[in-house]
């Protein structure tokens, strides 16, 4: 009955040997590493056509012994060859140069012919790779415990003159922008300037039209616009006078019709004993916007 026994466990064990005909494991080189260093390792299994890897049997990334981790898993499929490439890290500090063993895994083959599923077990054998030190065990005796540290590195002297030029070059660029740019808007020390008459009056207008409004405030607003006007055309400008100022002045004709309201609110206000009535037919925020209107026209015509 033993005998028996034993003949059958033959005969189950055959077809799972006759389904595997060789496993071989290669790695890059099988020495010169160092403590960190990734080894690389492929494994071969040449099985009859139809078996693949089962997934569920391959080794799983992690730490395998104090000085080893398995870092990454992968699967390939060549004909009747099965490939799994393996990534493991090696953290032994060595002290002189020699092998360590990494150890073997079972993986398991699995075919479908669609009758049912056939699965073959397989044992990856251990394999060896040679480790060495990062530096000596016994170094040669030194008195100043700084020679043994090596030398700094010189370091290429670089040349400044490049860099200082270009930003010499660019601050100079910057201060003209910035010169053109207060000369556009009339800043200071060019804010006086006949021709830019309208950006002054802006300025005013705006700061007044920030605080509370009332009577007084109005009239210095009506007061700001009339000295720009003046002072563009270089004289006094009343209202019967608007029609010559804009033939003498035609970037403003746009705006002549808004400069005429002026007028009409400006009379009101000064000569007619109605500052109330002039603030709602033209009030002080639309004489802002109307001094806007004809700074701009200033810039346009002067640039």
């Amino acid at each position: 009955m033993r005998r028996l026994w034993l003949l059958l466990a033959l005969l189950a064990a055959t077809p799972a040997a006759a389904q595997v005909h060789a496993i071989e494991v290669r790695t890059p080189r099988p020495f010169g590493y160092f403590l960190g260093d990734l080894v690389q390792a492929t494994v071969e299994i040449e099985a009859e056509d139809g078996f693949v890897l089962q997934s569920a049997s391959l080794p799983r990334p992690g730490p395998l012994t104090y000085w080893l981790d398995l870092r990454a898993v992968e699967t390939e499929t060549a004909g009747p060859r099965q490939r799994l490439r393996l990534t493991y890290q090696t953290f032994y500090a060595a002290l002189d140069a020699r092998s360590l063993e990494v150890p073997g895994f079972p993986v398991t083959l699995v075919r479908d012919d669609g009758r049912g599923a056939t699965s073959a077990p397989v044992q990856v054998p251990a394999w060896s790779f040679g480790v060495s030190p990062l530096r000596e065990v016994q170094p040669p005796r030194r008195d100043d415990p700084a020679d043994y540290l090596r030398p700094d590195g010189s370091a290429p002297r670089l040349d400044p003159a490049p860099a200082r030029n270009a930003a010499l070059g660019l601050a100079v660029l910057a201060l003209a922008s910035l010169l053109w740019l207060a000369l556009d808007r009339a800043w200071w020390p060019f804010r006086q300037r006949r021709t830019r008459a309208f950006a002054l009056a802006q300025r005013q207008l705006a700061a007044l039209a920030r605080g509370p409004e009332g009577e007084a405030v109005y009239r210095d607003g009506l007061l700001a616009l009339h000295r720009g006007v003046d002072q563009m055309d270089g004289r006094r400008v009343l209202a019967d006078d608007l029609p010559g100022f804009l033939a003498r002045h035609p970037a403003f004709r746009p705006h002549g019709p808004e400069l005429a309201r002026f007028f009409a609110a400006s009379r009101l206000a000064f000569f007619g004993g109605g500052v109330a009535a002039a603030r709602a037919q033209w009030p002080l925020a639309r004489a802002a916007a109307t001094a806007r209107g004809l700074a701009a026209a200033e810039r346009e015509a002067a640039s």
